[in-house]
């Protein structure tokens, strides 16, 4: 932001030399007056100031019996006049400008989201009826009474919210999402979901809600077996199974079973160690175009750091703009070799972020045996576990057979 302020203000990059640069330099810091990017190059410096403070110079400079000289000039002071010359390109910026403002007073863009029995064609053609279309003046449109309207043309429709976004109407729907009814026949009808076990393991704890269990507490049970049955049998008078509903089983089963895990550590390891040097650039982002401040980065390794800023009065204009600073910092890897008591505190903390974890997710450790051991080109934790957690993933049920 600093930089865009001094491009605005204008500033000039200057070469001294002379007598006594170094005296220079240090009466400007006295007399407040903002020196940056001081390089020296053999006998001369070069640095930047503002337009403002250069003026201020002269004196300064006939003090210390040196040599001030104009090398490059920047900012919008600068550029003004030249575009003052530019007669038929200043006219298409004002008219282009004109364009933008005028055109921002329109709808330029609809779109519908939230639907899915009704149609998008469906709403843009109650739309069209309503007067209601991409070009129409914003002053136009009533948004409270549109929302009413649409509620009674769907009566699918339970909410409805419009909003308008720089030159963009944006329209949200909430349908009414009431579940289907589980005995729908033909085309509708529900495909059956069955619980099946994830772990080879022993039933602790079981609740079924929906669906038929094939197994009771204390049941051996291996990876993939059938927990909770999605067909439930409709009997007739007789006794035999009629047909098969299919349903979606639901229950709460859990299980214990047992488990490993294997953490390494190798020995060495690499750290980034910043060495200080930095350098600064700035973007700027408009759409899809975006414009960078040139920047030759000499460093062989650097990270990247974006600052970013969104320009929120563009998006007035339906615009998104955003602006910024990348900041390159230089780095070295260095190579570090870890001792065994360090090692044993890292897995120790690998190990109770491991445990922590499963404890998180609802899984209660029985019993652990776990052991640090020594390899070569590390450590290694590993253990055994028997844990106590909820199962059951759902899959699509096979319809029965009669």
């Amino acid at each position: 932001m600093t930089e865009w302020l001094k491009r605005l203000r204008g500033y000039v990059k200057i070469i001294v030399w002379g007598f006594a640069p170094q005296r220079f330099i240090n009466l400007c810091s006295n007399k407040g007056i903002l020196l940056w990017n001081i390089e020296k190059q053999d006998d001369v410096y070069i640095m930047c100031v503002s337009l403002e403070s250069f003026y201020r110079l002269r004196s300064i400079a006939r003090k210390t019996k040196v040599r001030v000289v104009i090398s490059e000039r920047y900012g919008l002071p600068f550029f003004l006049p030249h575009l003052q010359r530019r007669k038929a390109f200043l006219a298409g910026l004002v008219l282009t400008v004109m364009f933008w403002i005028v055109s921002s007073m329109f709808v330029w863009d609809i779109q519908i989201s939230g639907n899915c029995v009704i149609t998008d064609d469906m709403i843009f053609q109650f739309l069209e009826q309503e007067g209601i279309q991409m070009g129409m003046r914003k002053s136009n449109l009533d948004i409270g009474e549109l929302e009413k309207q649409i509620r009674r043309q769907f009566p699918q429709v339970t909410w409805t919210s419009g909003r308008l976004m720089g030159t963009r109407l944006l329209l949200e729907l909430k349908e009414n999402d009431a579940p289907i009814p589980e005995d729908t026949q033909g085309a509708d009808a529900i495909i059956g979901r069955d619980l099946v076990a994830e772990y080879d393991g022993v039933i602790t704890d079981m609740i079924v809600r929906s669906g038929i269990p094939q197994v009771t507490i204390g049941s051996q049970v291996a990876k993939g077996d059938l927990l909770v049955d999605g067909k439930v049998p409709i009997y007739a008078e007789d006794g035999t199974i009629r047909e098969y509903r299919m349903v979606t089983a639901d229950a709460d089963i859990r299980m214990e079973h047992s488990g490993h895990f294997r953490i390494f550590l190798p020995e060495d390891y690499i750290l980034k160690k910043y060495t200080g040097r930095e350098k600064t650039g700035y973007f700027m982002r408009l759409g899809d175009r975006e414009w960078k401040q040139a920047q030759k980065v000499s460093f062989l390794q650097y990270d990247s750091i974006l600052n970013t800023h969104s320009m929120k009065i563009l998006k007035m204009f339906g615009i998104n703009g955003t602006f910024g600073k990348i900041t390159y910092r230089e780095y070295q890897k260095t190579e570090y070799l870890r001792d065994d008591s360090e090692a044993k505190e890292i897995l120790q903390e690998k190990i109770s972020d491991f445990l922590e974890s499963l404890g998180e997710k609802g899984v209660q450790i029985i019993s652990k045996d776990v052991k640090i051991e020594t390899k070569c080109n590390g450590w290694v934790a590993h253990g055994e576990l028997v844990v106590q957690e909820k199962v059951g993933t759902q899959v699509d049920t096979t319809q029965k057979e009669d």
